[in-house]
């Protein structure tokens, strides 16, 4: 059988360019209350500005990033996460994208994987190029920032169902795993070697302990495990026929 090959959303190749700085609006200010569309209007006004957030009407402003605590544990989160969209059709992932959830909420999750809309994700690139909905796995690398993804930020992607939810604290050297069950999210501990597969993307394997010490040696390696394992190219088959039926009904 041949390797399977990502699929992606067709991309404009014209690119998006932010508006040049407005004046005349208001800057986004840290913890002040808005609705989306005027959070949207004012972090466009700011060019500048790469990180913020609207959790339940509140904004939430990026902070310098700190290369252990952040940069390093985010790449590696991407790089997992890379390695299994390559091995199966019909996934994406996303690293900082912001999500149009409703009027108090727009996240921008440090790293995601959905499936795509053809073959029936819950999500979708909308006419602006943000995402539309919330993906079905989200991951939030968490340093200083625990306490507000494991209350707010947790709540938001809970109740607009965001099927597994991974919080890694950086700093205290710990990942909660949540899986969403019966609109309620499960905290998922490690199985007896140390792993933890998703329950919504077969085959996605998690050493806990390698990626913790920084070892993706061999949390690539035990993902790819999971890759070459009967339940993923059973889900890999299923994601194809999914696609052929919503193809045939549009």
């Amino acid at each position: 059988m041949s390797k399977p090959q990502i699929a992606t959303q067709p991309i404009s190749l014209q690119p998006y360019t932010r508006k040049a700085q407005d004046h005349n609006v208001p800057p986004l200010k840290n913890g002040e209350r808005l609705t989306r569309a005027e959070f949207e209007r004012r972090f466009d006004a700011m060019p500048e500005l790469k990180k913020a957030e609207l959790i339940k009407g509140i904004v939430y402003m990026g902070s310098p990033v700190r290369q252990k605590h952040h940069s390093r544990p985010h790449t590696h989160a991407i790089g997992w996460l890379v390695n299994y969209a390559a091995a199966t059709s019909g996934t994406d992932t996303g690293d900082n994208g912001s999500a149009r959830v409703d009027d108090e909420n727009m996240p921008q999750p440090d790293a995601m994987l959905s499936l795509l809309p053809d073959y029936g994700g819950q999500s979708h690139i909308d006419e602006d190029d943000y995402l539309a909905g919330l993906p079905e796995l989200v991951i939030e690398v968490s340093g200083s920032t625990s306490r507000h993804d494991l209350t707010h930020k947790k709540d938001v992607y809970e109740q607009n169902g965001v099927r597994e939810y991974l919080i890694w604290h950086t700093e205290k050297q710990a990942l909660d795993w949540f899986r969403l069950e019966d609109n309620a999210y499960v905290k998922i501990e490690p199985d007896a070697d140390g792993i933890i597969e998703s329950s919504v993307f077969p085959g996605l394997r998690l050493n806990v302990a390698a990626l913790l010490a920084g070892d993706m040696a061999t949390v690539l390696a035990e993902l790819q495990r999971g890759i070459a394992s009967p339940a993923h190219a059973a889900f890999v088959e299923q994601l194809a026929q999914r696609k052929q039926q919503l193809t045939t009904d549009n």
